[in-house]
């Protein structure tokens, strides 16, 4: 399979010219393995060498000789590999030695050293539009965040497409073949998760059938701030009733092996006192995942355009993230207790901030959208907050410009790095 080239590539490069040791974080089959190999000179995968790994155990310094940058793969399956990584780089003092990769957080361990000075962390997501359809990107987000004007032509995309994209996924293996083969292995991923990798983490042993249960409940309320309480309701069982409590531990379990990725709230300085809403926004790491808990393909999803507007929500979600990740961008949503609410904050480490509202299209719901990002650059106080570099109305198709009030309209087909 041909290597799908990655935004994520060049801040590897960047890293390991000043880090002894980069390490990707990521869910499983998002193709952290396929990069780390573009910048690695020698490899050892722990979790499919079992010789490999049972040296690992015994020795770990056995499994860290090669040429440099070395890519350790799966490196938590034996965590000892850690230390004996950071010991070696210390005492060679050269950057870009090992590249660690690892789709689980393990256990914590007081024994593990943090890290601090020697490690560098890259987070990696699946793939977004940009990457996986070879979109025009005539759209930069970083020229969007500082303040410039774009404009781009007709991005055509069809309700049915946008639901074949949904379930395929940002999977760089499910970007060739059928999308019924891709929802089959979005299904499969999941079967895995709960049944495999969420007793792999630590805590008490989750049981498969209730993990099941709360990813369809996750799913139905996708791209919303359902409450541990309703979470706990729809994932009981005949004859039993979790606890919220309880459902934390499993969504920490999933965030453990970074199958949700919750969207946090953006609390601004305000010009009134209206209090923030703090909730998160459920969010899985790829919108396929949710339709893969529903077991809702591209016809359904193309009849419930309700639903289908969530789950578009969740598609741009992920694109944000990765598109905002070499700004060094944080990606957030807003909700106060007035009602207001805008689906995307983007706020970049110097201070700069965006806001983004997602709507499928037309003029109606284009307005709307407008609307309320122009009521929440009216109550952010600019004076401690700063005036916000861009407002957009992201869609599923259409042209993208700027119009007379200020607000961009953006096609999320054009939008790159």
């Amino acid at each position: 399979m041909t290597y799908i080239p990655r935004i994520v590539d060049d801040e590897l490069t960047r890293r390991l010219e000043s880090a002894r040791i980069v390490v990707i974080e990521g869910a499983k089959a998002c193709g952290k393995t396929e990069t780390a190999l573009q910048a690695a000179r020698s490899v050892v995968r722990l979790d499919v060498d079992g010789a490999a790994r049972l040296a690992a155990a015994t020795d770990p310094a056995l499994v860290l000789e090669g040429e440099t940058p070395r890519l350790i793969d799966e490196w938590q399956t034996e965590p000892a590999v850690w230390n004996h990584a950071r010991q070696l780089s210390d005492d060679r003092k050269r950057p870009g030695q090992f590249i660690l990769t690892g789709s689980a957080v393990p256990d914590d361990d007081p024994n593990r050293h943090s890290g601090a000075g020697r490690f560098s962390f890259i987070r990696m997501r699946p793939m977004c539009l940009f990457e996986s359809t070879g979109g025009a990107g005539t759209i930069s987000l970083a020229a969007l965040m500082n303040g410039e004007t774009l404009r781009a032509g007709d991005m055509k995309l069809s309700v049915p497409e946008l639901a074949d994209l949904l379930v395929r996924g940002g999977w760089p293996a499910q970007q060739i073949g059928s999308v019924a083969s891709a929802a089959q292995a979005a299904k499969d991923y999941l079967t895995q998760i709960r049944q495999v990798d969420v007793n792999r983490v630590s805590g008490p042993r989750r049981d498969p059938a209730k993990v099941a249960l709360l990813l369809s409940s996750l799913a139905r309320n996708v791209s919303t701030e359902v409450t541990l309480k309703t979470l706990a309701t729809d994932s009981s069982g005949p004859g039993e009733i979790m606890s919220p409590n309880t459902v934390n531990g499993y969504l920490e379990a999933l965030s453990r092996v970074m199958v949700i990725e919750d969207l946090p709230a953006w609390s601004p300085h305000l010009r009134s006192k209206t209090p923030l809403r703090q909730a998160m926004k459920r969010q899985f790491v790829d919108p396929s995942l949710a339709a893969a808990a529903l077991g809702a393909g591209p016809a359904r999803l193309s009849k419930d355009l309700e639903f289908l507007g969530l789950m578009f929500e969740s598609l741009v979600i992920r694109d944000l993230r990765v598109l905002s990740q070499p700004l060094d961008g944080l990606v957030s949503h807003y909700r106060d207790k007035s009602g207001l609410e805008v689906d995307a904050i983007i706020q970049l480490s110097d201070g700069r901030w965006g806001a983004f509202e997602v709507k499928l299209g037309g003029e109606k719901l284009i307005d709307e959208g407008a609307t309320a990002l122009l009521r929440l650059a009216d109550v952010v106080d600019t004076k401690k907050s700063g005036a916000p570099s861009v407002l957009a109305v992201i869609c599923m198709s259409g042209y993208s410009y700027r119009r007379k009030d200020g607000v961009a309209i953006v096609s999320i087909g054009s939008l790159a790095p």
